[in-house]
């Protein structure tokens, strides 16, 4: 292998690295043709590599791998004009000469070429332009090695024709063919963010219209009633009573779905972690009385955070009373708190009856209950969403029959409750 085609295989090696770093390695990235401005830049540093890694011969000649950037540049992303005169902007570092002037004219009505056939390019099908493009190349690359039969020493003719015919195909194939990997991912991956939007939205009007069915059903049958037939005050009063607890459950429902979709916080101040914890196992004592499990807890010194008092009780409500329906036949529910130096946890520990890998992942899905049919998930659902509101993190521990250990990470603030 002559010394010309393993400098070409260096620089093509660069070129393939470079684009492993822009486009594969950085997903952020995305799609060539949404993010233009990061495909052009690497368009350019692809230039100056091949600019700088050029092989000059006789009669101010240069050879290298220019026709690859510019080529897929040009092809896929409508580059070509810009491409074209960085390509003559970087030729005239090596002079002003014969070369020089050829590479002009011919960047010149290639420039124009490539971009005007650029939307029909992109109408092929991915097999057609991965062919396209090379074919290309391979005449570009046979035409140079023409130009250049009659500037190099017979011994170099070998080495040049190997170089030009294998080093440029070879590059625009694989990388053409990168960038099609690369389409097609970022498509898959747009449809499959389509279709997971799609199933949270039938699962969030499947679980609307089970939610609401009830308590309307209710509510339709007591007014058909109150049409029908005739009662006194009293017992109207009653039926009108029932009507209106039911449309207000009705209402509530609907307000939770609004709460995890987008969750409000009305007003930010400090929460003192074991004042409001107090608070909220006092509202559930009578619960966790009912299913005998004793409570006990441990808080640490008394801690404050930043959020919506309000929300904070909906929450904590809602993952307590869950860790206590997890033991239908008694238990023991431990709540600690831990302080770190940056943070506060609060943990809550069951022996109820555990959760799987696959329901800890699920866990705060729309629709998503751990109770089976009886269970329609929103109680967890609307708790996780206003933790992320909070800018809590949650962290799940749990072993089927053992129980599970729930931990919530918040923020911690600075100052520090005062108690007589």
């Amino acid at each position: 292998m002559g010394i010309i085609t393993m400098h070409f295989l260096f620089n093509l090696s660069l070129l393939m690295i470079l684009f492993f770093i822009f486009f594969l390695l950085n997903k952020r990235v995305g799609s060539i043709h949404l993010h233009k401005r990061a495909s052009l830049f690497y368009f350019v540093v692809s230039l100056i590599l091949c600019s700088l890694f050029s092989y000059p011969i006789q009669s101010g000649y240069v050879l290298d791998l220019r026709i690859i950037p510019f080529l897929l540049g040009g092809l896929y992303l409508r580059f070509s004009p810009i491409l074209g005169l960085l390509v003559i902007f970087f030729r005239a570092f090596h002079g002003i000469d014969i070369g020089f002037f050829i590479g002009v004219a011919f960047y010149t009505v290639f420039s124009l070429f490539i971009w005007y056939i650029s939307p029909w390019f992109l109408k092929l099908t991915s097999n057609i332009r991965i062919l396209f493009s090379t074919g290309i190349t391979l005449l570009i690359s046979i035409g140079t090695f023409t130009i250049a039969l009659n500037k190099v020493s017979p011994d170099q003719l070998l080495d040049i024709f190997i170089a030009y015919s294998i080093v440029p195909p070879l590059g625009v194939a694989m990388i053409s063919a990168f960038f099609e990997i690369r389409e097609k991912n970022q498509q898959l991956q747009q449809q499959l963010v389509i279709e997971e939007k799609l199933a949270a939205l039938e699962q969030m009007g499947a679980a609307i219209s089970h939610e609401i069915r009830n308590p309307l059903t209710t509510a339709i049958g007591y007014i058909e009633l109150l049409d029908q037939f005739s009662f006194d005050r009293n017992n109207s009063k009653k039926y009108l009573t029932i009507i209106k607890d039911e449309l207000d459950s009705a209402e509530g429902i609907i307000q939770d779905y609004l709460t995890f979709s987008k969750p409000i916080i009305e007003s930010i101040e400090e929460l003192d972690i074991q004042k409001e914890l107090t608070h909220i196992l006092k509202l559930l004592l009578p619960l966790a009385n009912y299913h005998s499990v004793k409570v006990s807890t441990d808080f640490s010194t008394s801690e404050t955070i930043q959020g919506d008092k309000s929300k904070f009780h909906q929450c904590f409500v809602n993952i307590i009373r869950s860790s206590i329906e997890s033991m239908p036949y008694g238990g023991a529910l431990t709540i600690k708190t831990i302080a770190t130096q940056n943070k506060i946890i609060i943990s809550i520990q069951d022996t109820g009856i555990g959760l799987s890998k696959e329901q800890i992942k699920r866990i705060g899905e729309p629709h998503y209950s751990t109770k089976g049919p009886k269970g329609t998930g929103l109680s967890m659902m609307v708790a996780y969403s206003i933790l992320r509101a909070m800018r809590g993190t949650i962290d799940v521990q749990s072993e089927i029959g053992k129980g599970t250990i729930s931990q919530f990470h918040f923020k911690r603030q600075k100052t520090k409750v005062n108690r007589r």
